[in-house]
């Protein structure tokens, strides 16, 4: 009988509630604020963190899971009879999380070689963010509990990556500067003349798509390229954060246009709001497979 388990890291914004009924194993990333440490998740809540952010001078910072965290992880479950473990990492592009949890791999089965014929490791690179990776690990650990093939269920989730869109807006352009996202010069004048920068992460990679002028415009210009790259009748879901007004028009605009509604609304954590900030929706959707 096969014992599968699924983990991931709190950048994925798993509701706690699904987190604990689907049985996902969490790996908190660290934040520093100011000179005091704290781990995601388990020292504030997401509302908390954005009253952090709006009243900090200084933008937060967040550092990596390292390979010693994912070794005793690996040893945690190995002890409590795991015989495949699926790990769902967040973007290797912006993180080196993914490497750490490689590493990480080759020194447990050092330590362990018994370990090698007993426990399979996959370590799956999401080559995205918050819910891009957070909604397919939530679908991967239902599949877990129906009895799934542990095969079926990571060709499940590298179909998803392969084909996974988001798109998000930040309604202040003041941590997107300082994540490089958008220049410091671009910043500014985007401030000044009141341009809005909406932003796609696809395969890894942040661009701009295209810049609206004024807040109004930034929900048309989302539901545009959603409307336009989702592929039909597939699931999707918004992802907002302290933002008041604007998601609630944005999950009454796509089903209007999409026919059906998201499948869940995430609230993003420290990972990723120390980046875009706490002012910011979005989408994640599956577009067109690119691999």
């Amino acid at each position: 009988m096969r014992n599968i388990r699924i983990i991931t890291d709190s950048a994925s914004d798993i509701p706690a509630e699904l987190e604990k009924e689907l049985n996902i194993k969490i790996l908190s990333f660290p934040i520093t604020v100011g000179e005091t440490g704290y781990l995601e998740r388990i020292d504030f809540t997401n509302e908390e963190f954005y009253k952090i952010l709006q009243t900090e001078e200084e933008i937060p910072s967040t550092a990596q899971i390292t390979q010693i965290q994912f070794q005793d992880v690996y040893k945690e479950l190995y002890d409590e009879g795991v015989t495949d473990l699926i790990h769902v990492s967040i973007n290797s592009t912006g993180s080196n999380t993914y490497s750490a949890s490689l590493m990480a791999t080759e020194s447990f089965y050092d330590d362990y070689p018994e370990a090698r014929e007993k426990m399979n490791i996959y370590n799956i690179d999401s080559h995205t963010y918050t819910a891009g990776y957070g909604y397919p690990v939530i679908e991967a650990a239902k599949r877990i509990q129906k009895g799934i093939d542990v095969q079926e269920i990571i060709d499940y989730l590298e179909d998803w990556f392969a084909s996974v869109e988001v798109y998000f807006a930040p309604y202040t352009l003041k941590y997107v500067k300082k994540s490089g996202r958008v220049s410091a010069a671009a910043a500014f004048m985007g401030e000044l003349i009141g341009l809005r920068p909406i932003i796609s992460m696809i395969d890894g990679e942040s661009n701009i798509c295209e810049k609206v002028r004024g807040d109004k415009k930034i929900i048309p210009s989302i539901v545009e390229q959603v409307v336009q790259r989702i592929i039909p009748e597939t699931p999707y879901s918004i992802i907002r954060a302290a933002l008041d007004g604007y998601p609630d028009e944005l999950e009454k605009e796509l089903p209007k246009k999409l026919g059906y509604p998201p499948e869940h609304t995430y609230y993003t954590g420290a990972a990723i709001t120390i980046n875009s900030g706490p002012d910011l929706i979005g989408v994640c959707f599956k577009g067109k497979k690119r691999r």
